[in-house]
């Protein structure tokens, strides 16, 4: 049996209606594909918590559990463990998004999120965000 690992994601949308990517830096798994801002879920955090503490790390951003709603869920069978991501989308901040741990970030149309190498989880996310968007 896979273990299950519980992350948690972000649509963070700016006033244009464009989302987010980070790439995933060199040494980590999947170094190079993008990704929605976002991490592991810690034991006794709920997956709001978790967005807000990682937005923080990785962003330098401020939000709140009030600005994270709920939009779609990914879970995808990796070789060693199996994915459960929840996927909130996010229009309300404090700050501006930049790199804490090295990652290039990326502003980007809904319709051309499809263009960047995602991990194999994040990809069927992209449609159910194009049409909501």
């Amino acid at each position: 049996m896979k273990k299950i690992i519980l992350v948690s994601a972000v649509a963070l949308i700016d006033t244009d209606g464009r989302v987010l990517l980070a790439q995933r830096p060199e040494g980590k798994s999947m170094a190079g594909l993008w990704e929605f801002p976002g991490g592991k879920v810690e034991p006794g955090e709920t997956p709001e918590a978790a967005l807000v503490r990682e937005l923080h790390e990785e962003l330098g951003i401020e939000t709140w559990n009030s600005c994270l709603a709920p939009l779609t869920f990914a879970s995808h069978s990796y070789d060693d463990f199996h994915l459960l991501m929840p996927l909130y989308a996010c229009r309300k901040w404090a700050g501006t998004p930049m790199s804490k741990e090295g990652q290039a970030l990326k502003w980007v149309k809904a319709q051309h999120l499809k263009d960047y190498p995602m991990p194999p989880a994040d990809i069927p996310l992209i449609p159910i965000l194009r049409d909501w968007l």
